[in-house]
């Protein structure tokens, strides 16, 4: 990594990298940037010029693609989404504005996001990042036996439809924005607490988003609990604010962070292209 000019952004995650043309990479190089990306979970290379098809390639150093559910992808690449707010969408939520873990209730969620600046708003559009490692291990030892042995239910009813048991009304939760995804429409059990590999540590594995409750309790009896999480997760002395610069490519591991997008930029363009890399079922420590 001696090769490489990282500069921390946050206390306990986060860094920048300068210095390097990502389109010329060399293995040692590519190395060098996966140390980096286990020991701060969240890095942005700064000022990068790439195509889609650029952009694939570097993002293929890191996983296979993963074409996402629900977005229509850049015409001729169907591993790219336009992450897209134009001047007159105004007070409307944007994708992304709530923490979440990309994706969290699929069987294997994805590994790394990537997004790469191509039209920035003149103030604005920040991205948030809570570190899920540090907020473990800032936890007290008797809530960590409390919570190590449990299973939180997943779903993605946010972005599709979730049936509900409402007493047989059979009603539905969720604002539909694309049907047609079975994997989103149920309740997928993971462990609260991940094992992120890359970094030898434990994450907590939970979103305001996409948790729904923990496995074997109902909702009510489940949202104290997670309420006290993500309360804790996103204190301020575990986040990171990303405020964006031109031609930034930013990366993130979803094992180990959430994220949120700021929705604050109303009238004016933003911009990102972003790729999808790996796929890992999330699994706990071995004892």
């Amino acid at each position: 990594m001696s090769t490489l000019d990282i500069r921390p952004l946050g206390s306990c995650l986060g860094a920048a990298v300068h210095g390097i043309d990502v389109k010329a990479m060399d293995d040692a190089t590519e190395a060098a940037l996966k140390a980096a990306m286990a020991q701060h979970r969240v890095i942005v290379i700064r000022d990068q010029h790439l195509s889609p098809e650029q952009q694939k390639v570097f993002s293929l150093r890191f996983g296979p693609l993963m074409a996402l559910p629900y977005v229509k992808p850049l015409d001729g690449h169907p591993e790219v989404i336009a992450v897209l707010k134009e001047t007159d969408e105004v007070k409307v939520s944007t994708f992304g504005s709530w923490w979440h873990a990309d994706f969290s209730y699929l069987e294997e969620p994805p590994v790394y996001s990537i997004l790469h600046a191509k039209e920035l708003p003149p103030k604005g559009g920040d991205t948030l990042f809570a570190d899920l490692c540090a907020a473990w291990d800032g936890l007290s030892d008797g809530m960590k036996a409390l919570l190590e042995p449990l299973n939180v239910m997943h779903s993605g009813f946010v972005y599709g439809t979730r049936v509900v048991d409402d007493g047989g009304r059979n009603q539905t939760r969720g604002v539909v924005i694309s049907k047609g995804n079975p994997e989103a429409d149920v309740e997928r059990a993971h462990p609260l607490v991940r094992y992120h590999a890359p970094s030898g540590r434990k994450a907590l594995f939970a979103s305001p988003t996409y948790t729904t409750r923990l496995e074997d309790m109902t909702e009510a009896e489940s949202k104290p609990i997670l309420e006290f999480l993500y309360q804790h997760m996103t204190r301020p002395e575990y986040t990171l604010r990303q405020v964006w610069q031109d031609h930034d490519l930013l990366m993130w591991d979803n094992r180990a962070v959430v994220h949120l997008a700021v929705n604050d930029y109303d009238g004016h363009r933003r911009l990102l292209h972003r790729t999808t890399a790996g796929r890992e079922r999330p699994a706990r420590a071995a004892a």
